[in-house]
């Protein structure tokens, strides 16, 4: 398996500020620098990294810089992360313009894949409907990605409609997406990860990586919470999947570097261990 590092550890996520009045704007963003993460993250020894589809549109009208500094840290932009409300049918082709415009610069520069979150919860309640929505969307987004030349997964998230188990199986059964497990939302959400990998194994398209403490769902390095990852990538090894695991970590109260180190050495001794 080929390890990879997201970039949002430099800096956390936030939205674009346009995005409030124009939904075709609205990216996901770092406030970090992309290009010192991608140093960071080749010399913590990682192969690979994701990044936001807003921080990669910074670099639209001078790819090289991008270009240039991944071939030279031998780091492989893998994937590229984007979202959206997906149920709102007025806003939903604005939403899908952006997601074309990611597309687009994910292949640019070398990215395999898309990951997708999403599927708004209203303030009036989530009915069944809104699945229907979520599922029918994400459909388009498989056929879009592949346009491209990616390939297309979900990653179930914390705030969205898809936080519990019960959730992720009304959602499955409507879409034939790919799944993306963030070990860390979904243990957040009431589920067990390395069980839901292994319900959904024929599905599995892409793999985050990341700790929590339960207790007050903060996410942490991994080794430094709750889970258990020897089961995890039991798991993932179960399923058949041979490809790049993505450790992501939303924040950290330190240096970024030093918390994709402490992650890698978990990962390297659990897989070691394993004879992976």
């Amino acid at each position: 398996m080929q390890l990879a590092y997201h970039s949002i550890t430099w800096g956390g996520v936030i939205g674009a500020a346009q995005g409030v009045t124009s939904i075709k704007d609205l990216q996901y963003l770092s406030n970090g620098s992309v290009e010192t993460a991608v140093k960071d993250i080749a010399a913590a020894g990682y192969q690979g990294t994701e990044v936001f589809d807003g921080n990669l549109a910074a670099y639209a009208d001078r790819p090289e810089v991008l270009t240039d500094l991944l071939a030279a840290t031998g780091v492989e932009l893998v994937s590229v992360y984007t979202g959206a409300n997906f149920i709102y049918a007025d806003v939903l082709p604005d939403e899908m313009h952006r997601i074309r415009s990611a597309c687009h610069l994910a292949s640019t520069f070398g990215a395999t894949r898309l990951v997708v979150g999403g599927g708004a919860r209203r303030a009036a309640g989530t009915s069944r409907e809104d699945y229907d929505r979520l599922g029918t969307a994400l459909d388009a987004v498989v056929e879009l990605a592949a346009e491209h030349g990616l390939e297309a997964s979900y990653h179930p998230h914390l705030s969205t409609i898809v936080e519990s188990p019960a959730e992720l199986d009304l959602l499955m059964e409507r879409t034939r997406i790919r799944f993306c497990p963030d070990t860390a939302h979904l243990a957040a959400g009431g589920g067990d990860p390395a069980e839901l990998i292994r319900r959904y194994a024929d599905r599995l398209g892409h793999v985050h990586l990341k700790d929590v403490a339960l207790s007050t769902t903060t996410f942490l390095p991994l080794g430094e919470g709750d889970l258990d990852f020897a089961d995890i990538l039991a798991a993932v090894r179960a399923t058949g999947y041979d490809s790049w695991l993505v450790v992501e970590l939303d924040s950290y109260d330190g240096d970024p570097r030093a918390a994709a180190e402490i992650s890698l050495a978990h990962l390297t001794s659990i897989l070691a261990n394993r004879g992976s």
